[in-house]
């Protein structure tokens, strides 16, 4: 039986929304569930729906009859492996605008509304692991990390615990962030889309928005209940998706290299009693996707004088209209719901990054650069382009207002 359609482009103006979402309330009760499922339409209280960019083969699979429409997850034994516990920012409108705080213990704080019959979701979902990288081998074997059996075992495995968030957009506070008018916002989002999401010009009582995009995961090293305290000692990078270099080992560019040296840092942080922390955001290509990479690689190749430093974010540009489109303003979301105020050891040479930090409030104590020996021969230019672009200088790292500035909103990694 076909389920009748229901516009959610058209509010019923008189009707106070079945659930409410006040976004920055002081508690899970008063802000209420993200509803963004489909068996109860009537229910829903943001634009779009769960799964980002999967949302996609979530209808394909409807559409070929192997997925049930109306099913719901059953999220018996699901709850987070570990306790992320809850901190003021929790409830600042301006310190989190693109994740659900409360998205990884819905079953905990909103068992009342799933008792009721409100299909809520969670965003966020934390379990534990172990991971294994050859490049942590090597440095076992060359002495820069030693096996304690209880961060690092002998074999190079390493215990961490894994959250994966899916992004969940408050639009009011992404527009302040980007101090840019909610109505242009919105009305670009719709646009750019092709008009895929109608609630964001029509709906203007929603202000949540989940955006079919990659989400982000986090690998924690040490003990997350350690969050909660203020003394402890963080090691941190903050990773943005290179899949052939981060899977399959392209050597033209540093990622990869800088992804191992950061979880090697992260390891020996734990080991001494503090926390290490990747960040990893699925963001290809300078957010401009694998296509435009690879198309910029070509250009890049073929330029007549060859493949230059100097020329290395003029192809990009060329390509794609902006060097990088990252904006690192979202990120610190992150720190400020795991609670962090400061990191001792920022493995990065990106002052984007670190600007986009400390203009959030986060102290950096040093910026750790990638050791020269870990380097690529064929990533020569990549760093020489960096270094020229003012890459982990000396001077102050650049504020949030001193990149606006920036042609393409800076440059990244």
């Amino acid at each position: 039986m076909t389920r009748p359609i229901v516009l959610a482009s058209h509010p019923l103006a008189a009707s106070p929304q079945k659930v409410p979402l006040r976004w920055g309330a002081a508690t899970a009760a008063e802000r209420g569930p993200v509803v963004a499922s489909l068996t109860r339409p009537a229910e829903r209280n943001v634009i779009g729906t769960h799964g980002g960019s999967y949302a996609v083969y979530r209808a394909l699979a409807v559409a070929a009859g192997t997925l049930d429409r109306d099913h719901r997850p059953d999220l018996t034994d699901t709850h987070p492996a570990a306790d992320i516990v809850a901190n003021p920012r929790w409830h600042d409108p301006d310190a989190i605008v693109s994740l659900d705080p409360w998205g990884h213990c819905v079953t905990e704080v909103f068992a009342d509304r799933l008792a009721a019959g409100v299909d809520v979701r969670p965003t966020i979902a934390v379990t534990r692991a172990h991971i294994q990288m050859p490049e942590l081998a090597d440095a076992i074997r060359a002495g820069r990390l030693v096996p304690d059996g209880a961060v690092l075992r002998e074999s190079g495995h390493v215990r961490t615990t894994k959250i994966a968030i899916d992004p969940v957009w408050w639009l009011p506070g992404i527009a302040r962030r980007f101090d840019i008018p909610v109505a242009r916002l919105r009305r670009e989002l719709f646009e750019q889309t092709g008009g895929m999401f109608p609630e964001l010009i029509t709906r203007s009582d929603l202000d949540v928005f989940l955006p079919p995009i990659g989400g982000t995961t986090l690998y924690l090293f040490g003990d997350p209940a350690r969050l909660s305290d203020p003394a402890v000692r963080v090691a941190c990078r903050v990773h943005d998706e290179c899949n052939g270099s981060d899977v399959f080992g392209s050597d033209i560019c540093t990622c990869r290299p800088y992804l191992t040296h950061g979880i090697e840092v992260c390891v020996e942080m734990a080991q001494q009693g503090g926390l290490g922390l990747i960040v990893y955001n699925r963001k290809e290509g300078r957010a401009l996707g694998e296509v435009t990479k690879f198309l910029v690689y070509n250009a890049r190749k073929r330029h007549p004088a060859g493949d230059r430093a100097d020329a290395y974010f003029q192809r990009t540009e060329c390509v794609a209209g902006v060097q990088d489109m990252r904006f690192q303003e979202l990120m610190p979301d992150i720190f400020h719901w795991l609670g962090i105020r400061r990191i001792e050891r920022w493995v990065s040479m990106s002052n984007m990054k670190h600007g986009a930090l400390t203009a959030a409030g986060i102290t950096v104590d040093t910026q750790v650069p990638i050791p020269d020996e870990l380097i690529p021969a064929d990533a020569q230019v990549e760093m020489e382009a960096k270094k020229a672009a003012g890459y982990f200088t000396a001077t102050p790292a650049p504020t949030l207002e001193d990149l606006s500035q920036v042609t393409g909103r800076g440059l990244d990694q």
